[in-house]
């Protein structure tokens, strides 16, 4: 009984571990390994990442990683909201419409 119950959950475990390891597989036998000038710039940072650590960077990257971690735990908070609206519909709707409240004025500010 315990094997029917779960045995969904195994089946969806092995085919996704059997397509990524294909997906992965593939990517690597076809891509190209030849190293260019775009691959070896300086990606997300802005900056070359072996010279001195202690150098000035551009602050809009600060602003971004903040931005994404406001909207990160939004989503992480809404998910239990909507699970939660058929307990308490008022209550619920009201303290999750607070928080987006909050949320928004932190994004106008930031």
């Amino acid at each position: 009984m315990f094997l029917i119950n779960y045995s969904s959950i195994l089946v969806f475990l092995i085919s996704s571990i059997v397509l990524s390891s294909i997906v992965f597989g593939l990517s690597y036998l076809l891509s190209s390994k030849a190293d260019d000038v775009e691959k070896l710039s300086a990606y997300e940072c802005g900056f070359n990442p072996f010279e001195d650590s202690r150098k000035e960077f551009d602050i809009r990257f600060y602003i971004v990683a903040i931005l994404f971690l406001i909207f990160d735990l939004e989503i992480s908070f809404l998910f239990p909201f909507v699970v939660a609206l058929d307990t308490n519909e008022l209550l619920s709707f009201a303290v999750m419409i607070g928080f987006l409240v909050i949320l928004t004025v932190g994004f106008f500010y930031e």
